[in-house]
């Protein structure tokens, strides 16, 4: 094992600047372990507890980077290597209660070359102090068009899996802090870190200012990383995978309707399109 006490001061302090200016998306290419490895430098120890009184959580989810109104579809493209992706993202006018918390039921449908490949549906909540946490997802897998199998689906409250972090109130507060979005062992494991608050990122969409960039990867997939933007009182705009340089961005917003019902009140549970799924 080499003896890094060894090393000239002035060397480590420069090591040590540069992968932080690498971190804070300044910088230029840098090689991916070097960020799995950041990424992973403070993973917690032990098990992971969170206890949830479903008395903390509030209906309506409007944290202002990102705010899930029902009836609003979000759709995004980037190509693939498979081809053309598309992905268009629904607040649903339905809920589902998990671990007794009223849910709301977001549908994610993803399309290659316009036929599908996966339509899930997320159960997100956000508590009385404005983070938003998430619940787990139904997933429908597509092969050919053809559904083939549920894998991916987990549901917080069951078989030990516990709802993480979606989004933070105020990200500012948790910069450079590792948190996890889902917790399934060694199913549903998403990790994150805030590196930014400040960036400027144009899509398809728009140009956006002081937009919130994250880190994100998961222990059963070594190397994989992914940076998210989320612009204010606009959501997820942009998603770049590090290991590959694929891009997807927000191309189009389609808001409600003035006649929607905002309430999202059709409860409950077994009121969505993926009823007969089983949660792995």
């Amino acid at each position: 094992m080499k003896q890094f006490a060894q090393i000239p001061l002035l060397i480590a302090l420069g090591v040590v600047a540069l992968l932080l200016f690498v971190l804070n998306g300044t910088g230029g290419q840098n090689p991916l372990g070097a960020l799995v490895a950041l990424a992973q430098s403070d993973a917690p120890d032990g098990a992971y507890h969170i206890d949830i009184d479903p008395d903390d959580f509030v209906r309506t989810i409007d944290n202002k980077y990102l705010p899930l109104i029902p009836g609003t579809t979000y759709i995004y493209e980037g190509q693939t290597a498979e081809g053309l992706e598309r992905i268009e993202v629904t607040v649903l006018h339905k809920t589902k209660r998990v671990m007794g918390v009223k849910t709301t039921v977001v549908r994610d449908t993803v399309y290659v070359d316009g036929v599908i490949v996966e339509d899930t549906l997320d159960w997100f909540a956000q508590d009385k102090k404005g983070n938003v946490w998430y619940f787990g997802e139904a997933v429908d897998n597509y092969e050919d068009g053809v559904l083939v199998d549920h894998e991916g689906s987990w549901e917080a409250g069951v078989d030990g899996a516990l709802p993480g972090i979606a989004m933070w109130d105020d990200p500012k507060e948790h910069l450079r802090e590792q948190y996890r979005i889902e917790y399934y062992p060694g199913f549903a494991e998403d990790m994150a870190k805030i590196l930014s608050v400040e960036e400027k990122v144009t899509v398809p969409y728009g140009s956006f200012d002081d937009v919130l960039k994250t880190m994100e990867w998961t222990p059963l997939e070594p190397g994989v990383l992914e940076h998210k933007f989320y612009a204010e009182e606009i959501g997820l705009i942009k998603v770049v995978a590090l290991d590959t340089g694929e891009t997807i961005e927000l191309i189009d917003i389609i808001q409600p309707a003035d006649d929607e019902n905002d309430d999202n009140d059709n409860d409950d549970d077994d009121d969505n399109a993926h009823d007969d799924q089983t949660v792995r």
